[in-house]
């Protein structure tokens, strides 16, 4: 059983190498010397490749928060608010890239170990070290000099994004190296999404702690999920362990029992959320709780999507299902139902209704 390419991935093997099997047998071995010589497009594909923009699509998370700052303060929506988010988009975008140009250079000695990423650009030799570190300096630097144009606390959150990512993946702290701790401080990365997008509409406050840390916990079930669809795929634990240090804690049991901590931690908080500020929400919960659900059992399918979350568009069924958690999620804020408050014993939020344009 072998770990799914992304087709990035297949497309940079096609166009930087004339014949596969030389390609194989040279990174087996860690050296670039059998390899045939790349073409200048290939060898260009291959930096633009280690910066990932086709994990841009993570950065969507970002919306959430913008629409939700947007109910606090709907005086801010207007046309002219579209160019300030895609600028702030594309800042986001760029910090993103910057961690994963150091995250694949870091990563490169134990994805020899993968029966997969070892053929990415730097551990199959095909990439100067030299030029990814300008490449990953460049990134952040132009990433935050857009951040700090948006305004302070957006530029402050930007820089909380770049830290992650040097706490992840730089020794002595490396938290990827560290079981849990690899989850919860990448899962980190989408509460500062939801920051990011809020603070573009509302940079004089901040989100509900509620619902951050419910997002926080939703991205480590997703990032728990994936490490035991990766255990899984890999099938023997000491290759396991040698691609992912964590791994030498981990087993598929542990890994599940954490997915049950963190779904039911994101669930508890999310409801903090809606009882705090509006309680027909609490209408889409067994849709969401199905959500997970489903998310759970792909995980458990050979060559999951789970592995790779910016391949999750290839699941249609499950971007239906989240299609519709989503407009019904939305649709319960136009919403009021004053019997549910008399059925849960539960009073109206006094302040100014959050979902009210």
């Amino acid at each position: 059983m072998t770990t799914p390419r992304s087709d990035v991935e297949d497309a940079r093997l096609n166009v930087a190498t004339q014949d596969h099997k030389s390609l194989a047998a040279a990174s087996q071995h860690g050296s670039d010397s059998d390899i045939a010589p790349p073409t200048q497009r290939a060898r260009l594909f291959d930096y633009i490749s280690i910066a990932r923009p086709d994990h841009w699509c993570k950065n969507a998370f970002m919306l959430v928060g913008t629409i939700l700052a947007c109910f606090y303060h709907p005086e801010f929506i207007s046309l002219n608010s579209i160019g300030p988010l895609l600028w702030a988009i594309m800042a986001t975008c760029l910090i993103a890239s910057s961690n994963y140009v150091l995250n694949e250079i870091l990563d490169a000695p134990t994805d020899r170990a993968h029966p997969i990423k070892r053929y990415r650009p730097i551990p199959s030799g095909r990439v100067r070290l030299w030029l990814a570190y300008l490449e990953w300096i460049a990134l952040g630097a132009c990433g935050a000099a857009m951040a700090y144009m948006v305004n302070a606390p957006f530029f402050v959150a930007g820089m909380a994004l770049l830290g992650m990512g040097l706490m992840y993946n730089v020794p002595p702290v490396r938290t990827k190296e560290l079981p849990y701790l690899d989850v919860l401080s990448e899962a980190v990365n989408n509460p500062i999404r939801l920051a990011l997008g809020w603070f573009v509409v509302s940079p004089m406050a901040i989100p509900p702690m509620s619902l951050v840390i419910s997002y926080w916990m939703v991205g480590a079930f997703f990032m728990a999920t994936k490490r035991f669809s990766e255990y899984r795929s890999i099938g023997d634990p000491a290759r396991a362990a040698a691609y992912r240090s964590s791994f030498r804690h981990y087993d598929e049991s542990r890994l599940l029992v954490s997915m049950f901590f963190y779904a039911t931690a994101s669930a508890l908080f999310l409801g903090v959320f809606i009882v705090r500020y509006h309680l027909e929400l609490i209408l889409s919960v067994p849709l969401i709780a199905g959500f997970f659900a489903v998310y759970l059992r792909m995980a458990f399918k050979p060559e999951s999507a789970a592995q790779a979350p910016e391949r999750l568009y290839a699941e249609k069924g499950l971007m239906l299902y989240l299609l519709v958690c989503v407009v019904v999620f939305v649709g319960l804020m136009f919403v009021r139902i004053p019997f549910l408050y008399e059925l849960f014993n539960v009073e109206a939020a006094r302040m100014p209704h959050l979902w009210e344009i």
